[in-house]
């Protein structure tokens, strides 16, 4: 019987980093739902296609190649982009992209797919909610806005990506309030989801709050 670890929050919320640490210790594969969605946006730059090419878009997803490789790399149609579906051109439409309903759909049963048969972890904004509504545990990982910025800022500058503290402050407002408006899938915490607010929280004090969930102690 297969095992869903299902973890949902904001951007810049710490799950991308929890949800890895977590899959080591716990022997789970990781999911990331996110970087569907950025291979999606990345696929529509490369194209030359912009938010107003909805019905290319939707196409683009209909169609793309992505694979997820045990040691965390993202390929798309064969190439890895596990450094460019980071960039900020992809950073500043991903959330646009993601509230296509009829992309939502197609990497919503992608993702499902790719989990089929194994013991999973996977975060995201509605994994809780619309991809795995059963999932075996559930929950939402939160942070004040300042700390998810200065997390994001910081990510960003270990990557080499040039954004500012006020850009990514600002994108994270955009994003925030895209992903809790979207017609599906929006940003919400599930009833019965495990709430954790990770500002004043190490990662490792919420990997072990986590872990402590799943491994039943």
């Amino acid at each position: 019987m297969s095992k869903v670890v299902a973890i949902d929050g904001p951007a810049g919320s710490g799950k991308g980093t929890v949800t890895s640490i977590i899959a080591k210790k716990c022997n789970l594969v990781t999911i990331d739902t996110g970087a569907t969605y950025r291979c999606i946006a990345l696929a529509a730059l490369k194209k030359g296609l912009t938010l107003n090419d909805k019905k290319e878009i939707i196409e683009l997803s209909n169609n793309v190649n992505i694979e997820f490789t045990e040691d965390g790399k993202v390929y798309l149609d064969g190439d890895d982009v596990t450094s460019d579906i980071r960039s900020k051109e992809v950073t500043k439409i991903v959330s646009q992209i993601s509230s296509i309903v009829e992309v939502r759909a197609n990497m919503v049963a992608l993702q499902r797919k790719m989990a089929e048969g194994k013991d999973v972890i996977m975060e995201g904004r509605d994994i809780t909610t619309v991809v795995f509504p059963n999932a075996d545990y559930k929950f939402y990982l939160d942070a004040s806005l300042e700390e998810r910025a200065n997390r994001r800022h910081k990510q960003n500058q270990e990557k080499g990506i040039e954004m500012t503290y006020e850009e990514v402050v600002d994108n994270i407002k955009k994003r925030d309030y895209n992903d809790m408006h979207k017609e599906v899938g929006s940003l919400m915490r599930a009833e019965d989801a495990i709430y954790i607010d990770s500002t004043n929280k190490t990662i490792d004090e919420v990997v072990e709050e986590i872990v402590k969930v799943i491994e039943g102690e």
